[in-house]
């Protein structure tokens, strides 16, 4: 048995020990909340910010909260405000615009400047209900298992549904509550039980035009359509006969391919994207794209043939659609 003066000091290590847990909780979460002002205050999205002071999120879901995300290359569009701006006001908001143009970036940038959790769902023909809204699992009815949407819906965040109009008819006429002033989910496949949306939930949706090069894509449902409060379109950097100095160093840095070299790519991709837009090509290439042809470069790899490994090849299947692309960049190279 211990001694008075034994127990006593014991509680006196356990409450040194608490204060210190507690302080270095204080500690780490300042530093968080710096970095998280700081961020805001870089982006001048402080009159935004989607969290009350002081708000935390359900413990676990940290994880989804992007970190050090690169920064978004914009040249006056104003896409983070605008779409901090339509969240702030509306909760939701569309963004529009080809393949490789940085919609999906952004999105996690704007979660990491906002510090708040983000709930990705790829809305592809093969995402069933089961996935987004939940299941039994089992032989019985006594284990439910939460879908992505309804996850979102519970704990708040931001719901990315990407290439929304691919998503299934079933899957987007059960959003429109959700998204509405009625601002709830009905389970069905759970007794109707009804899922209120937290008011710290908001979505963005992200698509492509409904166009032949993008398989499975389509006009987006009316009503689905009229519940997205803000359109924000996006657009390559580079499009002939402008060429972005910001693509071309962003390029040259990640590439460390010579600049002369790097000119003359964003300058092919230009035309090829000025090609896609006037309906003669059926794709542009991506920055992406870009910087694969780039790596490729910097490899040894001649630029031409380096190309037809990337650009060329990601344009079409086609022969002559290739031999149409490659005439482009014999031009330059």
């Amino acid at each position: 048995m211990l001694s008075p003066e034994k127990v006593n000091l014991g509680q006196q290590v356990s409450q040194i020990r608490t204060r210190l847990g507690s302080t270095m909780l204080s500690v780490t979460t300042l530093k968080h909340k710096k970095s998280t002002t700081e961020l805001l205050g870089k982006y001048d999205l402080s009159k935004y910010k989607l969290t009350p002071e002081g708000h935390s999120f359900d413990e676990g879901l940290d994880r989804l909260i992007p970190k050090d995300i690169p920064e978004f290359i914009d040249r006056g569009e104003g896409y983070l405000e605008k779409m901090a701006r339509a969240l702030f006001h509306f909760k939701q908001c569309a963004l529009i615009g080809p393949s490789g143009t940085g919609k999906t970036h952004i999105v996690y940038l704007l979660a990491e400047v906002m510090n708040i959790p983000l709930w990705e769902v790829n809305c592809g023909l093969q995402t069933s209900a089961y996935d987004l809204f939940g299941r039994f699992i089992g032989l019985g009815r006594e284990n439910w298992v939460d879908g992505q949407i309804v996850a979102w819906a519970k704990s708040g965040g931001i719901l990315y549904l990407d290439e929304a109009n691919m998503m299934r008819q079933d899957v987007a006429a059960r959003l429109n509550p959700l998204l509405d002033t009625r601002g709830h989910l009905v389970l069905t496949e759970k007794d109707n039980e009804i899922i209120d949306r937290d008011k710290l939930s908001y979505c963005i949706i992200s698509m492509n035009p409904a166009s032949a090069e993008f398989a499975g894509a389509k006009p987006l449902n009316a009503a689905f359509r009229r519940r997205m409060s803000v359109w924000i379109d996006f657009d390559y950097l580079s499009v002939a006969p402008n060429i972005s100095k910001d693509e071309i160093e962003l390029v040259q840095r990640r590439s460390k391919v010579d600049n002369d070299i790097v000119v003359n790519i964003v300058k092919a991709a230009a035309e090829l994207r000025r090609q896609y837009k006037n309906g003669d090509l059926p794709y542009g290439p991506s920055l992406g794209d870009l910087l694969n042809w780039a790596t490729l470069i910097a490899d040894n790899t001649p630029p031409l043939e380096a190309a037809q490994e990337t650009v060329v090849a990601m344009t079409s299947d086609l022969p002559e659609i290739q031999e149409s692309v490659m005439r482009v960049l014999k031009m330059m190279f």
